[in-house]
């Protein structure tokens, strides 16, 4: 086989790969969406329907107008919205100072603060339910909105310190001492200079934050003990009832809640590109 027939054999393996890793990823996202919009018979049936024979928006409209534990499904999109925005607000900030301040500076212990941070990192967050509600509920932070979104803060950061902290390292610090050079200040080089080159990697955090607050399901439910403030998770839970599973709302339901996750990652995908380019030419 010549050099060009294996290279071209090579591509074409790869891009196998790459078709059957997109397809593993996809599948379980159209089965979701398709289920969504398929009746009752064709959803509870053993035979394999992978695309709706008949359109029906019963799911969607019954989740929609008569919501879930006598609240509207907007209820708890709204409690969604606000535990994951603030998560990836207040983590954000921390997760961008601390690894500012880790890639910087050299102080006493601070091998010992990263080794810890991967440590908690690889705790499984079930195993951190105990402790982090017994700490909330003490500080009277129970049934609060600030409780939950400290808790996501808490389960979070370590990922984005790590994260940002290897896009710090990456800037070069003459960048940030150019600009001490022609006048600007400590806060001045930070935001003009080193803030634009890291922002890809702020965004990839905010994005793993939003998804993982967005998605939780366990620390809402149990921080969380009046419906009224309970998030899409556990809303969905309502549908399994003990005479069966309405498989129909759930997948509507899930359906509704991926939708603010793709929006979220289109409005933030562009500063994410940007921020490659952006912070190193002097203007």
């Amino acid at each position: 086989m010549t050099p060009l027939a294996r290279k071209r054999l090579g591509k074409i393996l790869l891009n196998t790969a790459g078709v059957l890793v997109f397809l593993y990823a996809v599948f379980p996202v159209y089965w979701m969406v398709a289920t969504g919009f398929k009746e009752n018979d064709q959803i509870f049936t053993t035979e394999f329907i992978p695309f709706p024979t008949h359109f029906t928006f019963d799911h969607f409209e019954r989740v929609l107008t008569e919501g879930v534990a006598n609240n509207s499904i907007w209820l708890y999109m709204r409690n969604s919205a606000i535990v994951a925005l603030g998560t990836v607000l207040i983590g954000s900030a921390f997760a961008l100072l601390s690894a500012t301040a880790i890639a910087r500076f050299r102080f006493k212990g601070r091998g010992v603060f990263l080794v810890v941070l991967l440590i908690v990192q690889m705790l499984p967050a079930e195993g951190l339910l105990i402790p982090l509600y017994m700490m909330v509920k003490r500080v009277g932070l129970g049934d609060n909105f600030i409780g939950l979104i400290i808790t996501q803060v808490a389960l979070t950061l370590p990922f984005g310190v790590w994260m940002l902290r290897t896009f710090v390292a990456a800037v070069p610090k003459s960048l940030e001492e150019a600009a001490w050079i022609d006048g600007a200040g400590r806060m001045q080089a930070f935001w003009r200079v080193l803030f634009p080159l890291v922002a890809p990697g702020l965004v990839a955090t905010s994005i793993f934050s939003f998804i993982t607050a967005w998605n939780d399901l366990v620390f809402a439910l149990y921080l969380m003990s009046e419906s009224e403030g309970y998030t899409m998770p556990v809303a969905l839970q309502y549908f399994f009832g003990q005479k069966g599973v309405d498989w129909g709302a759930i997948m509507a339901g899930s359906t509704l809640m991926t939708i603010p996750v793709v929006v979220f990652f289109l409005l933030v995908q562009r500063r994410m590109v940007s921020g490659l380019v952006a912070g190193a030419v002097k203007g």
